[in-house]
């Protein structure tokens, strides 16, 4: 569901993506793991289509990024760490507004919002100007709005921010569940704890490239360290920094 081929971005003599190559099969739950300026945020935003790549593919659902724009965005969401929201709209203004930019009829955004609106607890705030909401509120709204056309593919860049334990363990259910159905989810983090808990594959990147990716076992055989996921990660990263 999605597939890097080659993927490259420099930044001037930056190589802040540097040749990946990537296959995420329909259904998969991979987080990606990697220190500050690792190259996590600019493969995302590849993936979104927000930034063109200097080299390589990027297709979502069979659809390249770049020359299928429309078709790959039909099929995918995303959702940054800190997600733009119109702030004089209310939630359920912005809910409405984003399911009729993927064409869903009221009675579908009706069908589909609400049971998400119970399970984010945001029926309190839907009538609520949205620049009058606490950063992990308007998380919250992103997250059930980019849900609402269903997507085929999830993209997620540190989803846990702002969130209290309640709605964040509401958040590692959902995706779960979705992924279970057969959604693909794409997510980045800098919390070795969800990546452990959540993926059934763990890609590690470091100066942008990907240097280990598998289960959480096989990345434990890969760096050679006995212990928890931690231990793997920084035997990678310090490997590749050497």
């Amino acid at each position: 569901m999605i597939e890097l081929v080659n993927l490259q971005k420099r930044f001037g003599d930056l190589a802040a993506v540097d040749g990946i190559d990537l296959a995420v099969p329909r259904g998969e739950f991979l987080a990606v793991l990697g220190p500050n300026a690792a190259g996590k945020t600019t493969t995302i935003r590849m993936i979104a289509g927000l930034i063109r790549p200097t080299a390589g593919s990027v297709a979502v659902a069979g659809f390249d990024v770049q020359t299928d724009p429309l078709e790959a965005r039909r099929r995918m969401a995303y959702v940054p760490d800190f997600p733009f929201l119109y702030d004089k709209l209310t939630p359920a203004e912005f809910l409405r507004f984003t399911g009729e930019l993927f064409d869903l009829s009221p009675e579908r955004i009706d069908s589909a919002s609400s049971g998400l609106i119970e399970r984010f607890s945001l029926g309190p705030y839907l009538n609520k100007p949205i620049e009058g909401l606490s950063h992990g509120t308007r998380q919250r709204v992103a997250i059930v709005s980019a849900l609402l056309h269903d997507p085929e593919v999830f993209v997620i860049d540190e989803p846990m921010v702002g969130l209290d334990p309640f709605h964040a363990r509401v958040v590692k259910d959902v995706l779960k569940e979705r992924s279970a159905a057969g959604m693909t989810v794409f997510l980045s983090t800098h919390q070795l704890s969800v990546a452990e808990e959540m993926a059934d594959r763990i890609a590690i990147m470091h100066r942008g490239r990907i240097v280990a990716i598998g289960s959480r076992e096989e990345l434990r055989e890969k760096s050679g360290a006995a212990g928890a996921l931690e231990e793997s990660f920084l035997a990678l990263t310090r490997e590749e920094a050497g």
